[in-house]
């Protein structure tokens, strides 16, 4: 890197930073999260029932659902649009959109080919789904998307897997996946290699819960307090925002594969062996008749 380019670096990261300044310093008149106490804030991040939205009227659900339902949804049309304007135009020569598409595509199927080397096909398909949603849905977090609760003061949308229930729902679909995987490969036998890890639903569902909601537990606490809610919890917000939507897809899109390939993986007979009588040896001693 040049000096030129490193003092343009420079300047632009420092405005960057100048901007979330300014952004704080206005929108931080209202004391840092004063309204409820940091018991109450912590305990609906993780178990909201305080904190509810209407859905159409219909039912009051967690905030999560809704992020959910967004998340979906921006996925789907961007799919959709990839698939009908962009794939078709795609060139000998990549262009960088799509190089990024490969390259992204590329790396869970080679996570798929690696890990299971049998049927990886709809593996790579499923983690790169899988993958794509967590990131996405981590990333979410940060649009700031604000929402009325039923109590009539906005909220803003948490990530989809913050909430239990979407953490529990995508460990358990993943552990199905897996199942899928053996049954492909060993018949109903694959349900019994599956069940082994009858644990393994409960420590994908709650290792990727446990790292997105100490994400938003560390940020709250930096912004509850009026000393430290200034440009600090945008920087601790980012940082942990970020790092915890390229690491927890990449753990568990890592598990599920690994766990789908053992598997999947066909166990060979091994070929009985008959046991075969011993055959008595008679020995003849030529006798010398003139002994």
């Amino acid at each position: 890197m040049t000096k030129q380019e490193r003092k343009k670096a420079i300047i632009f990261f420092s405005a960057v930073a100048l901007v979330f300044m300014i952004g704080a310093i206005l929108t931080g008149g209202s004391g840092g999260g004063e309204e409820e106490s940091v018991q109450v804030v912590m305990r609906d991040a993780v178990m909201h029932d305080v904190n509810k939205i209407s859905l159409f009227g219909l039912k009051d659900v967690n905030p999560g659902l809704i992020a959910g339902f967004i998340v979906s949804g921006i996925m789907i049309l961007f799919a959709l649009i990839c698939r009908i304007f962009v794939i078709p135009r795609f060139k000998l020569v990549p262009g960088k959109f799509q190089m990024i598409l490969e390259m992204v595509v590329g790396i869970f199927d080679g996570m798929a080919k690696t890990n299971s080397k049998h049927l990886n096909g709809f593996m790579g398909a499923y983690i790169f789904a899988a993958g794509s949603y967590i990131f996405t849905g981590t990333m979410f977090e940060l649009l700031g998307v604000q929402v009325m609760t039923t109590a009539g003061h906005p909220i803003t949308l948490p990530a989809p897997l913050a909430d239990i229930n979407g953490a529990i729902m995508m460990g358990c679909l993943s552990y199905l996946v897996i199942m899928s995987g053996g049954i492909a490969g060993n018949g109903i036998k694959g349900i019994g290699k599956t069940l082994k890890d009858f644990s393994l639903p409960l420590s994908l569902s709650f290792r990727l819960f446990g790292a997105l909601i100490s994400g938003a537990l560390v940020t709250e606490l930096v912004y509850y307090y009026k000393a430290m809610s200034f440009v600090v919890p945008v920087i601790v917000g980012v940082l942990f925002t970020l790092l915890h939507a390229l690491i927890q897809a990449y753990v568990l899109t890592m598990l599920t594969s690994l766990f789908y390939g053992e598997v999947s993986e066909k166990t060979e007979k091994k070929p009985k062996v008959k046991k075969q009588r011993g055959k008595k040896r008679v020995t003849v001693v030529n006798q010398d008749p003139a002994a």
